[in-house]
């Protein structure tokens, strides 16, 4: 097992709680379930070279200050639950980043909507901010809920494909988001050949409790990318350089869903812009909805 986890969930009579709404959606979140996570400790010319020089060592030192950031969370400091978002080194087809490493696209904007709306609908006690982690960093496997953006543009050593499969296999929940097209998706699908090859990517099927665990998700829309909306001032247009979108997995044996894959959407931006009235509302509500399904089969399973 992953870390020694026990999960108690209280069972009340199903009963709902007053409708509460994310922008133009309501929500509903039923008091039978009360999630509580309880951890066991676990063993478990010149001008311009130097103005190169300058932004090259400008950029190694913001991507290491950013990577000593584990936390910015605010909130208490014994929260029981904690995303953990990956750190990972770009490919040689990606740049560094615009602006900053692609790992950390999305934050921490992303993790504070979304923990928000964690702990509005849910009892789940979460913490504020994600715990940024290499996959070297053994204090992952206390982490059950691994969340990376842009996979299309990372490169794993060895040794982090080593330390991938064992934290999949264990127990692990990985989440995939935000890399879109042919060329992002040959570059994901190469490394997961490489960390599970038994393992086939398949879609997830209708039935799968993943899509029932909580919430209904029935709806497949495409959740798009902040920068592939257009506002005309009455309304907005999507545009979206890939399609169709797909929903994804990786199982192990027991038929559990270890690896979530989005592909050609863009989770992160609905979450990050949740309070952007550009937005478009219904797919920032969908965001939230497969994000706390997420969350919960990975505390379940």
């Amino acid at each position: 097992m992953l870390p020694d986890v026990r999960i108690t969930i209280a069972c009340q009579q199903l009963r709902l709680t007053k409708a509460v709404s994310l922008p133009d959606m309501a929500l509903f979140f039923s008091r039978s379930r009360v999630f509580r996570l309880q951890k066991r400790p676990l063993r478990w010319p010149p001008l311009l070279l130097l103005v190169f020089t300058v932004a090259f060592y400008s950029g190694s030192a913001l991507s290491r200050s950013t990577e000593r950031n584990h936390s910015t969370e605010t909130g208490p400091t014994n929260s029981e639950f904690k995303i953990a978002r990956l750190i990972y080194d770009h490919n040689s087809h990606s740049t560094w980043g615009p602006g900053r490493p692609w790992w950390s696209i999305d934050w921490p904007e992303a993790e504070q909507h979304f923990t928000d709306g964690v702990q509005r609908y849910t009892n789940i006690n979460i913490a504020t901010d994600s715990h940024h982690i290499r996959l070297t960093d053994n204090a992952l496997f206390d982490l059950p809920f691994l969340f990376v953006q842009q996979p299309g543009r990372w490169h794993l050593s060895n040794a982090e494909q080593q330390q991938l499969r064992k934290y999949l296999l264990r127990g692990g929940f990985m989440v995939v988001d935000d890399f879109h097209g042919p060329q992002q998706w040959n570059t994901f699908h190469e490394v997961m050949r490489q960390v599970l090859p038994e393992h086939p990517i398949i879609d997830i099927p209708p039935g799968d409790e993943l899509l029932h665990v909580l919430y209904e998700l029935e709806q497949r829309t495409q959740i798009p990318g902040r920068r592939h909306l257009y506002s005309d001032g009455n309304s907005v247009l999507v545009q979206m350089p890939h399609s169709p979108p797909a929903w994804r997995g990786i199982y192990d044996e027991h038929n559990r869903l270890m690896v979530a894959i989005n592909f050609n959407m863009d989770v992160g931006d609905a979450w990050e812009h949740a309070d952007d009235p550009v937005y478009p509302m219904a797919m920032t509500s969908l965001a939230y909805r497969f994000g706390i399904n997420y969350l919960i089969y990975s505390l379940t399973h």
